[in-house]
């Protein structure tokens, strides 16, 4: 099958090339990251090669795309390139080809290219504007990711004062901020209602320190919006049985001037999560 040349990409990335490298290994990330392009991932084979995987598409607005394609992965780490083919579904045989370059600590170039089966040049300019509209997108989201991650991993090391009691302020003020997060003993962790309980939980995912401040709450688990993994409110531990637990939580309490307070971990009354489905976002 003969390839042409659909359209080009070039990005500047403002993280070592290690952040993008890693994004690139980060199969689990395409249907919780890019909810809106991806809906399920079901992994096929892995190894210090790359990934394949079988992929859900979103559907269009116009109802077009969705089903599902299969896509292989491949890194070539001596020409610090890869490739990711469609080796099943919709646009198979197409090739995507990216170049990673370091240009700095903080800079990384990437350069891609985009080759669809040859067809009618019209089909191919059209195949051609529709990858860019997603890479763009698609780069958009994992940048945003690589550049959290990369600050986070840039605060870890200091030493953190022992903390007794933090004053947050009255219920009704908390109200008024936005996804209100507190620093205690050195890390960061989030306030807010749950069943008319206040609480607090870890603001940073511990798997590749992914953003809970926002997170939604869903049968007594915090679902990590990167990566799709949940963590029991009540004991830490992450479900489907996954190695990784959030850092003890501080207790939520009400002084005797009505406003709340941090105090050291205590017991908290809170419902056990379900299981979630592992692969397919909720």
């Amino acid at each position: 099958m003969e390839l042409v040349r659909a359209a080009t990409y070039d990005r500047r990335i403002p993280t070592a090339a290690e952040r993008v490298w890693e994004n690139v290994r980060d199969w689990e990330h395409l249907p919780w990251l890019h909810r809106s392009s991806f809906s399920s991932i079901a992994l096929l084979d892995e190894g210090a090669w790359g990934w394949a995987a079988r992929i859900g598409l979103q559907p269009g607005e116009d109802g077009a795309r969705g089903g599902e394609i299969v896509v292989e992965l491949r890194i070539d780490a001596t020409a610090s390139r890869y490739v990711a083919r469609t080796v099943e579904g919709a646009l198979q045989g197409a090739e995507v080809w990216t170049e990673v370059r370091e240009r700095s600590p903080s800079a990384t170039d990437v350069a891609v290219e985009f080759l669809v089966p040859q067809t009618d040049p019209a089909v191919v300019s059209q195949m051609g504007a529709g990858y860019l509209a997603l890479y763009r997108q698609l780069w958009d989201e994992d940048e945003s990711m690589m550049v959290r991650r990369a600050a986070e991993l840039g605060a870890l090391g200091s030493t953190p004062p022992q903390q007794e009691r933090l004053r947050l302020g009255t219920p009704e003020a908390l109200r008024q901020r936005d996804a209100p997060v507190v620093t205690w003993r050195g890390r960061p962790f989030r306030i807010r209602e749950h069943e008319g309980t206040w609480i607090a939980h870890a603001a940073r995912c511990p798997h590749l320190f992914g953003p809970l401040d926002r997170a939604p709450i869903e049968d007594g688990c915090v679902v990590c919006p990167w990566h799709g993994y949940r963590f029991d409110l009540r004991t830490g531990q992450a479900a489907e049985g996954r190695p990784y637990r959030l850092p003890s939580a501080p207790r939520v309490r009400t002084g005797e001037d009505g406003a709340l307070w941090l105090e050291p971990a205590g017991s908290r009354r809170l419902t056990r999560c379900a299981p979630g489905d592992a692969g397919r976002r909720r």
